[in-house]
Order: C-alpha cells, then structure tokens, then sequence
C-alpha cells in the first residue's frame, strides 16, 4: 500500500497579493478564520477550509476562504497546525520533526472541537475542502460521515489505494479531486487508482476527478499565477469546487 506522503512543492508556492477580509475568531475555543457572504447564505450549511501547511499564516488561505465566501458559502478555516505552521516558502527545516508534532493527534481535537461548536449554532450540514495537508483531516469528516460533500486539491499524506477503498465502504459524502500533471504526492499512478476505486459509478453518492494539465502540486493555493496554465488551472480548480457544493452542499 503506498503512500501519498509529502513532496517539495509542499514547501514551495508563490504568494499571492490582496487584503482578506474575513475575521478571526474563536470556535469551540479554537482559532479560525472566518469568511462570511456579504448577502443572504443558509446559516445550517458551513464550509470547512483545511489549509496546506503553511496554514492561516498565508495570505493565499486566507483569500481563498474569502472567495468562497463571496460565492455564498459561510467558510471556516480552523488552525489545524496549532499556531506552528511553516513560515517560509522553500526554507530549510527539519521536516520529520515538524511532521511529527503534526501527525492526527494534534488535529483530531482541532476539528472536532470546531465541528461540535458549529453544531450548537445551528449548522447541520458540512462541506469541506482539502489543499495538500488538509487532506487526511477532509477524509476523516467524511468516514465519520459527518461531512456531507468532501473536495481535494492535490491531496498530501493519504494511503493509496487504502483510504479510498475506506471512503467507497465508509462515506456517503460525494467527492471531487483537483489533480494535476506533476505531483510526487498524489502522482498520476495514484489518480488512476483513485478512479479505479471509486470511478465509473462504483461510488454512488458522486465521484469526480479533474486533471490540470501543466500544473504542480500546490497549484489550486501556491502557484505561480504568471504561468497562463497554473492560473487557469488555480482558478478552474476553484470554479469546479464551487460549483461541485453547489450541487451537492
């Protein structure tokens, strides 16, 4: 069983200018970053955002749940990394030791803490939304099928083909995946087991995949929107997630 572990480019990205505008504040006694639609929204319906690993630090997170806010989804980014993220892009570190202070245990509380809060405000249904790290914590709402619509982008840190033999035995949330050309952590080999999984109508509650062809791993948050195919692919990638809770959220 391999696993789709951790690559470069997980460290590495552009950042992307612009003042976001939603707030912080504290949920289940966790911080989050909050987006709020400027007009009317379903107050029952949230999105949690799980960020990369360079976490509520980056401004890119922090617009990214903005936009979705601004297309009518109320989206809620928990510090899933505890206040320790990676500060700087392509830095040399120690990454086994960083990744050992990261690994479940230290997010589990996080996101549950923040489910079961939102729960107590009414909200009733959760989509969620996975960039490279956030990846495991997406997969973990939806096999306690808490969630109700799971959405990927270049996902890190997932067992290829275990967890999504899981999700197809385990999960009712419909699933999309933002893949890309090069990705040595979600590599072409592991998309087409993905597909062979849960594609062709194997998995009934909605399974799609995208391919971004000339993006790499961290396109959807960290690329470098210079490059005529990552920005399209940035942005198309975003089009298709909203759209995708659109239909099933």
């Amino acid at each position: 069983m391999a696993s789709a572990g951790t690559c470069d480019d997980c460290f590495k990205g552009v950042r992307h200018e612009g003042e976001p505008e939603g707030k912080f504040e504290e949920i289940g006694g966790f911080k989050c970053y909050v987006g709020t639609p400027a007009g009317d929204y379903p107050k029952d319906k949230v999105v949690l955002f799980f960020t990369d690993v360079f976490g509520l630090k980056l401004n890119n997170n922090l617009l990214l749940v903005d936009d979705f806010a601004r297309n009518g989804f109320k989206t809620i980014a928990p510090d899933i990394l505890n206040d320790d993220p990676i500060i700087e892009m392509g830095a040399s570190f120690d990454r086994d030791a960083w990744f050992v202070k990261h690994g479940r245990d230290s997010w589990i509380p996080v996101v549950d803490g923040v489910v079961e809060a939102l729960k107590t405000r009414g909200v009733t249904r959760f989509g969620t939304t996975g960039y490279c790290f956030g990846a495991p914590p997406a997969f973990y709402l939806a096999l306690k099928n808490e969630s109700h619509v799971t959405v990927l982008a270049h996902p890190s840190r997932l067992e290829v083909p275990g967890d999504f033999e899981r999700y197809k035995a385990e999960s009712k949330a419909p699933l999309l995946i933002n893949s890309c050309e090069v990705d040595r952590a979600f590599p072409q080999e592991s998309q087409a087991i993905a597909d062979q999984v849960l594609g062709d109508g194997k998995f009934t509650p909605g399974y799609e995949r995208l391919y971004w062809k000339g993006c790499t791993h961290g396109f959807a948050v960290r690329g470098d929107l210079s490059d005529p195919k990552i920005k399209a692919g940035k942005e198309g990638a975003f089009e298709a997630s909203v759209k995708f809770y659109k239909k099933y959220l």
